[in-house]
């Protein structure tokens, strides 16, 4: 597991309004859920019929 160095700052009245982090465990962080999304997107087209190269053309140019 990830271990997440917190650095909580606090309003006046010493509320917690926000945390930080070592921008290593940031982008750690943003890694980790790039892959997760990336692997729901996978998952999600699983599957459906990998497209032809003409279709897969069609496609690029109907979004131009």
């Amino acid at each position: 597991m990830l271990e997440i160095h917190k650095s909580y700052i606090l309003d006046e009245k010493g509320q917690p309004i926000a945390v930080q982090i070592p921008i290593a465990e940031f982008e750690k962080i943003e890694e980790i859920l790039e892959d997760y999304g990336l692997a729901q997107l996978m998952n999600e087209v699983k599957d459906e019929k990998p497209l032809s190269k003409d279709e897969a053309l069609q496609q690029l140019i109907k979004e131009e």
